[in-house]
């Protein structure tokens, strides 16, 4: 299941649809807890169902006008690492 959205904070656009603001985490839906692990109700998190973990991400646009920050863990959980690279051998030994 893809991975949705869980925020401090929300804010409406010009059509009145409920956006995340603050700092995100990733959550699936039916799980009382975040991706890092964040219990959502001691959190005082707001849940967003309808905004996909893609659409929060800074470059993407979409739904991150009043993201702060995302949860680096969240994002290694969701598979984002620090540099776009790939890991590689530099010196392998014979």
């Amino acid at each position: 299941m893809a991975a949705r959205v869980a925020a401090t904070g929300s804010w409406s656009d010009e059509e009145g649809v409920r956006l995340p603001a603050g700092e995100v985490h990733a959550w699936e839906p039916g799980m009382n807890q975040t991706a890092c692990g964040l219990a959502l109700s001691r959190s005082r998190l707001a849940r967003f169902a309808h905004v996909s973990w893609a659409d929060v991400r800074p470059e993407s646009g979409g739904a991150a006008d009043a993201v702060q920050q995302v949860c680096r863990r969240c994002a290694a959980a969701q598979g984002a690492r620090r540099d776009e690279r790939g890991w590689t051998r530099h010196s392998p030994r014979p």
